[in-house]
């Protein structure tokens, strides 16, 4: 198994540039599920790891690990055609672009299509109301403030044929509320007015394979199914799929819940995706939650 950062990039080997080579830059959940997309194709994926000692079970997915470290992310970047952003920032701002800024603003010519994943909190409360791409970005969380100007940051960069996509609340295979409502501890959180839009992962991965083969350096998507709903209605479907009770209701203002949970009931919006339908001709596997939780359940028996 190679992993750069433990030989490669200390020796300073240099590595030619090889066709549909893909750095994943915070291989996380919806990350994974890109590859899980490209890989059959052929495709040479470089993902990220922290710790070597997790090296070796990302290489198992077929996935070379590559070490957050200076040194081996550049030796990484150096040999990739296309890139994908799914590290978050903080409070100092994009983390990639704090330790490899300029190793990015040098190889973006040579990159042939960027994606940024953010989050659709940039948009803010609007009070249930829709929202789509050219909606102004008002944040209401610091959350929301630190990805508008991490995407600010991406776009400045001169040449980087940047994509930003904007995820709403993601669920897929081992996230679900299936688990929450077999032990008893799920609840309906009633806030009037309240909804969500969400995107089962395996959509995200077909949205950013689209945009892969039709490339529109610049564009913004809104990344969701077609169903905003009230959080309650998702719970107490997936009861219903479980042949289980459904759980009790709670007032928001009554709910024992974390700031950090607390603070998502903050902002109420239903978010457009037509833009990744009329201009990816995506069609969505899962267009609501119904379908999305009814594929989880069926993927679980199998």
């Amino acid at each position: 198994m190679r992993v750069l950062g433990l030989q490669n990039a200390r020796q300073g080997r240099i590595f030619l540039n090889m066709t549909n080579t893909l750095l994943s830059l915070g291989h996380g959940y919806s990350a994974r599920a890109l590859a899980r997309h490209l890989l059959p194709l052929g495709w040479r994926i470089l993902g990220t790891t922290r710790s070597a000692d997790k090296a070796d079970a990302l290489a198992e997915t077929g996935i070379e690990p590559v070490l957050w470290e200076d040194d081996a992310l550049r030796a990484a970047l150096a040999q990739s055609t296309h890139l994908l952003i799914s590290a978050g920032p903080d409070g100092d701002g994009d983390p990639a672009l704090r330790l490899i800024g300029d190793a990015i603003a040098e190889h973006a010519p040579e990159i042939y299509w960027a994606g940024y994943l953010s989050t659709t909190g940039v948009y803010g409360d609007h009070h249930g109301a829709w929202v789509d791409e050219t909606t102004p970005l008002t944040p209401g969380t610091e959350r929301g403030i630190q990805r508008v100007e991490a995407e600010a940051a991406w776009g400045a960069i001169s040449g980087l044929p940047l994509h930003v996509f904007r995820l709403a609340g993601i669920y897929g295979p081992g996230r679900g509320p299936f688990a929450k409502v077999r032990a008893g501890k799920a609840r309906q959180i009633i806030k009037r007015g309240q909804v969500f839009s969400r995107i089962h992962v395996d959509d995200i991965a077909q949205v950013l394979a689209a945009s892969i083969q039709r490339p529109n350096p610049g564009a913004v998507y809104n990344v969701c199914d077609d169903d905003p709903a009230p959080p309650q209605d998702v719970i107490a479907h997936a009861a219903e799929l479980l042949n289980m009770p459904e759980p009790p209701k709670v007032d928001f203002a009554k709910a024992e819940m974390s700031d950090m949970a607390r603070s998502f009931y903050a902002e109420s919006k239903r978010v457009s995706n037509e833009r990744i339908k009329s201009e990816l001709g995506v069609e969505l596997l899962y267009p609501d939650y119904r379908a999305g939780l009814a594929a989880l359940l069926a993927g679980e028996d199998n």
